[in-house]
């Protein structure tokens, strides 16, 4: 049986400080004993923020990879790309050693922005969506709405709602202007970070519940407008929809609200993931 490697990598890239990131430490020490092993992984996995490609720990992954006589392809995905309206484009390094190969080796050392070698483990809408920008993929998309935990199954209730995640006038008299503002039919919304529900000003698209406004750009409207709109957070189940974690996932009773939000924004989408797993794993 072949060994399977999964390191999750620290986010490397936003301090520049690559290599020399203290966050970036497990992961080389990782590579500098892969070079020592006897029996050193047969399969590796890596994924990381948009930006490690282009950093020095990323070469040094390429160089020891490179000689321990492993085949590797490089990606970078969004959920968006496989039908879900979740922009959170990653970085994936899927590797093999030889003799193992990919069944599209012509990929091999290639970085690729779409999915198309992996597209016969997808669905069809995956497919059509391959070689397609962001702005050309949200047609493609589900709406939010699809993704939104209804009281009638088991949901939240409304005043639950109102208590915990509406959210707060102050807040928005001060970001107003700054916060991302999406609605049931909107085909996309920006990435939870682990900070989502802590601050709003960068760390996740906030949903409009009113439904006396039409989708309007947030810049277009008016702090008083934006008032009306009936701003809440996207409950920690519905983080987990975007994810495309199944609906049996939940967390356990002692972890707070925002320990919830930190794991969520911390994770990995099931939905670019899944089809890249099973691409490492199908034979050539």
């Amino acid at each position: 049986m072949h060994g399977f490697f999964l390191p999750h990598v620290s986010h490397t890239h936003g301090l520049q400080k690559h290599s020399a990131d203290a966050r970036a430490f497990s992961f080389i020490k990782i590579l500098n004993l892969m070079q020592n092993m006897s029996h050193p992984p047969q399969m590796l996995f890596v994924e990381n923020v948009v930006g490690f490609e282009v950093s020095d720990t990323h070469d040094q992954l390429l160089e020891v990879l490179s000689s321990l006589n492993f085949n590797l392809q490089e990606f970078i995905l969004s959920p968006l790309q496989f039908g879900v309206p979740y922009s959170r484009p990653r970085y994936f390094c899927l590797a093999k050693r030889e003799p193992m190969g990919f069944q599209n080796a012509s990929f091999n050392k290639k970085l690729l922005w779409t999915p198309m070698c992996v597209s016969q483990t997808m669905n069809s809408t995956s497919q059509d969506s391959d070689l397609r920008t962001e702005e050309e993929l949200d047609p493609v998309c589900k709406p939010v709405k699809d993704f939104l935990v209804k009281e009638d199954d088991g949901g939240i209730r409304n005043e639950t709602i109102l208590q915990d995640y509406i959210v707060p006038l102050n807040l928005i008299e001060r970001w107003g202007n700054a916060m991302d503002i999406v609605y049931p039919e909107s085909k996309r919304c920006c990435c939870f970070t682990k900070s989502y529900y802590r601050y709003v000003k960068g760390t996740g698209s906030l949903l409009a519940t009113s439904e006396n406004f039409k989708c309007v750009p947030e810049e277009k409207l008016a702090v008083s407008s934006l008032k009306e709109l009936g701003l809440r957070f996207f409950t920690p189940r519905e983080v987990a929809n975007f994810h495309s974690f199944p609906s049996s996932f939940c967390f356990p009773d002692h972890i707070s609200l925002r320990q919830q939000y930190a794991m969520l924004g911390n994770s990995l989408s099931v939905a670019v993931v899944g089809p890249l797993l099973r691409y490492l794993f199908a034979e050539a």
